[in-house]
């Protein structure tokens, strides 16, 4: 019996390894991108759902109006979702220099509420490529044209661009950047694979025409979360070889970590939620078989209490998992200026895996809090 247990935990061992070997080729086959585009003739429409961000909305609105891409081509949508705090009245400040506000007005309870914002904004836009961002995001000036110059020179239908957490105030914090660095990365390998799969879409961009070729929302917007992702996914079904990751450092959007374990859980089970909803199964395959070397880990580090044998297992398992991620992960943080992020790699390998066990298995069997609701 514990022959046969080593056996099945060297074999997921081997699959981790080969998956996380996967996603380096991936991400190295993206090429930085050499944007020295000057002249621009796309209309742009940036899309904001927005609720309850009355703390930094008005940050985010001085970041996209200081970008240097042409005004006349630029237009800005914020919706306002139900907010109960001064959110709207910050927008609508900002109306004499061209910021559009749209408030929901839903009188029957949704469970996808961005997805209905972001919609809205969409059926009222006058720009070709949507180009999307959440409420408390900060951008550098050269955002929207490297955006722009990407879709002006590659002609992809949609656009994947960086996100990464800065201002950290933690050690938490800190740790948060370099496991959503680990998960930015991944969205990012696939596409460099040529199987796009995940994105983060606080800093997304597709044609609008592609959005209602592929009928927006339909069929996904059951689930709160997967305006990012599960659309991704439709629109990889129709154009798989037209979906570019922005590999650029002008182009990334920061945000920030979140502050507490209990945020930070419930974020990470809205993300897992969509799990179940992937198009392509062998992604949704993938992700089990990582779940179950997660276990393993887990397991073996149980056992190892008792025999010897386990926790020899347990050592072997984690070192080659620690050794497989800091290769991928130091090309990822030198990309965001932060590599000395993969030094916390050993204190957050043993947390992530109790973390990531606990996710999968919650993310898709309870329902979550998110912006003051509980949804599923």
């Amino acid at each position: 019996m514990i022959a046969l247990h080593s056996i099945i935990s060297l074999l997921l061992t081997g699959l981790y390894l080969l998956v996380v070997g996967y996603l380096i080729k991936g991400w190295a086959a993206l090429k930085r991108a050499r944007l020295t585009q000057t002249t621009f003739v796309t209309p742009v429409t940036i899309l904001i759902a927005a609720r309850n961000e009355a703390e930094r909305i008005h940050l985010t609105i001085e970041d996209i109006l200081a970008q240097d891409y042409p005004k006349h081509l630029t237009e800005i949508i914020i919706v306002d979702d139900h907010s109960t705090d001064d959110t709207a009245n910050i927008i609508r400040g900002y109306a004499g220099r061209g910021v559009k506000l749209l408030q929901l007005n839903e009188d029957k309870p949704l469970n996808s509420y961005k997805k209905k914002a972001i919609a809205e904004a969409i059926g009222m836009s006058t720009g070709e490529l949507m180009v999307c961002t959440d409420a408390d995001c900060r951008m550098g000036t050269q955002w929207l044209s490297s955006v722009v110059s990407c879709y002006e020179t590659r002609n992809p239908v949609m656009i994947s661009s960086p996100v990464t957490y800065f201002e950290e105030r933690s050690l938490f914090e800190r740790l948060q950047t370099l496991e959503f660095s680990y998960l930015i990365g991944i969205g990012a390998a696939f596409i460099g694979n040529g199987r796009a799969s995940t994105c983060n879409g606080a800093n997304f961009a597709y044609r609008k025409d592609v959005f209602y070729e592929v009928g927006g929302f339909k069929g996904i917007d059951d689930l709160a979360s997967g305006d990012d992702e599960l659309l991704l996914q439709k629109v990889a079904e129709v154009y798989p070889h037209r979906i570019a990751f922005l590999k650029n450092r002008d182009a990334v959007v920061y945000t920030h970590a979140k502050h507490t374990l209990q945020e930070f859980l419930q974020q990470r089970r809205r993300w897992a939620s969509k799990s179940t909803r992937y198009k392509d199964k062998k992604v949704v395959a993938l992700a089990v078989c990582i779940w179950l070397f997660n276990l393993s880990l887990l397991v073996n580090a149980a056992l190892g209490f008792y025999s010897i044998t386990f926790l020899e297992l347990f050592l072997v398992q984690f070192l080659l998992k620690y050794l497989i991620e800091v290769a991928f992960l130091l090309p990822i943080t030198a990309f965001f200026k932060r590599p000395g992020l993969v030094s916390l790699l050993i204190i957050l390998g043993p947390i992530h895996i109790v973390y990531f066990v606990y996710v999968g298995l919650l993310g898709n069997t309870r329902k979550y809090a998110w912006k003051g609701r509980v949804v599923r």
